[in-house]
C-alpha cells in the first residue's frame, strides 16, 4: 500500500460525509449573512441605536460598495455572468448527470450564492436609485440581510437533505 492509498483511506474524500464540507457550508452562509453588501451588519445595528457618527460611517461604506459593486457590473459583469453560467452549468451536468459527488457539493455550495451575489446587484442599484440614507438605507440592508438568511436556509435545508441521500445511496464503503 502506498502513501496515495493510506492518505485516501484516512481521509473521507467524498463530500458529504466529510465534516469540512459541512464547516464550510456553516462558514460560507455564516459570512453570506454577516456582511451585508460588504458592510458587518453589526454596524447596521449600531448606526440604528446611536446613529450620528456611526450612521455617516455606515452610509460611507455602503456608499463605497454599491459603487464598487455596480462599476464591476457594468463593466464586466456579462463576461461574469457567462463565466459563472459555464461553471455552474459544468457543475450541475458533471454532478447530476454524471455522479460526481465533489461536482454536486460545489453545486449546492456555488448556486445559491450566486443567487446571493445577484441580490447583492439588485440591492446595490435600488441603494443607489433610492439614495437612500438613515432609516431607509437600514430597513434596506436588513431586508437584503433577512432574504440572504432565508436563501441560505433553503440552501442548507436542500444540501443536507441531498447529503443525506447521497450518503444513504452510496453507504459508508463509497460502493
Amino acid at each position: 500500500m502506498d502513501w496515495y492509498d493510506t492518505v485516501f483511506e484516512l481521509i473521507d474524500m467524498r463530500s458529504f460525509s466529510n465534516l469540512w464540507f459541512w464547516i464550510a457550508l456553516a462558514v460560507v452562509w455564516s459570512t453570506a449573512s454577516h456582511w451585508v453588501l460588504g458592510v458587518p451588519y453589526d454596524m447596521v445595528s449600531r448606526a440604528r441605536k446611536h446613529g450620528g457618527q456611526t450612521a455617516e460611517d455606515l452610509e460611507d461604506l455602503v456608499r463605497i460598495n454599491t459603487n464598487r459593486l455596480l462599476f464591476i457590473g457594468s463593466v464586466s459583469g456579462l463576461w461574469l455572468l457567462g463565466i459563472a453560467c459555464f461553471v455552474l452549468t459544468g457543475l450541475a451536468l458533471m454532478g447530476f448527470l454524471y455522479d460526481v459527488e465533489f461536482a454536486q457539493a460545489l453545486f449546492l455550495l456555488g448556486f445559491p450564492m450566486s443567487l446571493v451575489g445577484a441580490l447583492n446587484l439588485s440591492t446595490a442599484r435600488l441603494i443607489q436609485d433610492e439614495q437612500a440614507t438613515g432609516e431607509a438605507l437600514w430597513r434596506r440592508l436588513t431586508r437584503h440581510r433577512t432574504i440572504v438568511q432565508a436563501i441560505g436556509m433553503v440552501s442548507i435545508f436542500v444540501t443536507a437533505l441531498w447529503g443525506m441521500y447521497q450518503n444513504m445511496a452510496v453507504g459508508p464503503l463509497g460502493g
